[in-house]
C-alpha cells in the first residue's frame, strides 16, 4: 500500500449455522457468497470448517473421510462462484495433504477464480470438545498475506486469534485486513457463569490486533447448537452453543459491523487503506517497535530460577 493510493474494497463476513449434511452446508455457503456479492462485497470470508458441523467434539477416525485435497471439489465450486460473481472468497477446509497428514486450512480464491494460495492453521488447540490435535498437523506455511485484486489480505484461523505474535507477523507482510474464520462457542454448562466474559475476551483480543497493527479485522463465526453431527453420527455429551457474534473492526479497533448470537447474518463493511495510513501516522506503533530487543520471543518461557 502506498500513501497515495486510495482504493477501497468491501469485505463480507458470513455467520452461518451448519447442519449434518456437508453438501447442504456448501450449498448454503455458496448462496451466502452470492448474496454478499449482490450487496457489493469484493471479498467474502466463510467460517472455519463450515462444510460440516464442528466434528472435533470427538476423536473418530471415520471422520477423516470428510477431508479433501486443495484443489478439490469444494475449492472448485467456489472458484466457479468467484468467477461468476467477480468476488474473492476465503474458503476454510479440512485439507487432506497426504495419507495420514491433514490440516485445518483456508484456501484463498481471487475474483477471477484463481487459487491464490492457502493458509494452514498454525496454533492447534486440544481442549474438551475441541480435540483438534487428533485431526490436524500444525501449519507449516508460516504467516502470510495474499495479494488479491482488491487488496492484500492476511488469513489466520480461530485459535490463532489469541496470539498477538501471529497478528503482528501477518500484518508485517503488508496485510490491510486480517481475517479469522472461526468456530467458537460456549460449553452449555459454562455459559451462565462465564459466557459473557468469554465472548468479551474474544472480541477484545481481536480488536487489540486491529489497534496494535493498524489494520482492519474481520471475524466470521458459526452460530447455533451443534453436537458434531455428521450424517447422523453425533458426539456424546451436551455439544457446543456457537456464539456467533461475528464482527468487523477498523484500524483503531472500532467495531463497524457486528452480528448477534442467535441467528445467521451477513455483514458487509468497507476497508479503506487511507484509514490505515491515517491511523498509523497518529499511532506509529510500527515505527517505535524495538526489534533489536525482541529475541526472547522465540523462547517458550524465560525461567528465573
Amino acid at each position: 500500500m502506498t500513501e497515495s493510493s486510495h482504493r477501497t474494497f468491501r469485505v463480507g463476513v458470513v455467520q452461518m449455522a451448519c447442519g449434518p449434511e456437508p453438501d447442504e452446508n456448501v450449498a448454503k455457503a455458496v448462496a451466502r457468497v452470492e448474496e454478499a456479492a449482490g450487496q457489493g462485497a469484493d471479498l467474502v470470508v466463510l467460517p472455519e470448517l463450515f462444510r460440516t458441523q464442528y466434528f472435533c467434539q470427538r476423536e473418530d477416525h471415520a471422520l477423516f473421510e470428510y477431508a479433501e485435497p486443495i484443489p478439490g471439489p469444494t475449492t472448485e465450486r467456489f472458484r466457479e462462484v468467484a468467477r461468476a460473481r467477480k468476488v474473492a472468497v476465503v474458503v476454510p477446509l479440512f485439507e487432506r495433504r497426504a495419507p495420514g497428514l491433514y490440516h485445518n486450512t483456508a484456501a484463498v480464491i481471487d475474483r477471477d477464480g484463481s487459487l491464490v494460495g492457502r493458509y494452514r492453521k498454525m496454533h492447534i488447540p486440544d481442549d474438551p470438545l475441541y480435540y483438534e490435535k487428533f485431526y490436524f498437523a500444525p501449519g507449516d506455511l508460516g504467516f502470510a498475506s495474499f495479494p488479491l485484486a482488491v487488496g492484500r489480505v492476511g488469513v489466520l484461523v480461530c485459535w490463532d486469534q489469541w496470539y498477538p505474535e501471529a497478528a503482528r507477523l501477518t500484518a508485517l507482510t503488508g496485510a490491510e485486513l486480517l481475517v479469522y474464520p472461526t468456530a467458537i462457542g460456549w460449553h452449555p454448562h459454562e455459559k451462565a457463569e462465564h459466557g459473557r466474559d468469554q465472548y468479551d475476551a474474544w472480541v477484545t483480543i481481536q480488536r487489540a490486533h486491529a489497534i496494535a497493527n493498524g489494520v482492519y479485522v474481520a471475524v466470521p463465526n458459526r452460530v447455533g447448537h451443534e453436537t458434531g453431527d455428521v450424517r447422523g453420527d453425533r458426539a456424546d455429551g451436551p455439544g457446543i452453543e456457537f456464539w456467533g457474534g461475528s464482527f468487523i473492526a477498523d484500524p483503531f479497533g472500532r467495531v463497524v459491523a457486528q452480528a448477534g448470537h442467535e441467528r445467521e447474518e451477513l455483514l458487509v463493511a468497507t476497508v479503506d487503506p487511507k484509514e490505515i495510513a491515517t491511523t498509523r501516522q497518529h499511532w506509529p506503533f510500527l515505527r517505535d517497535r524495538r526489534i533489536d530487543a525482541y529475541g526472547p520471543l522465540t523462547e517458550r518461557f524465560r525461567d528465573r530460577s
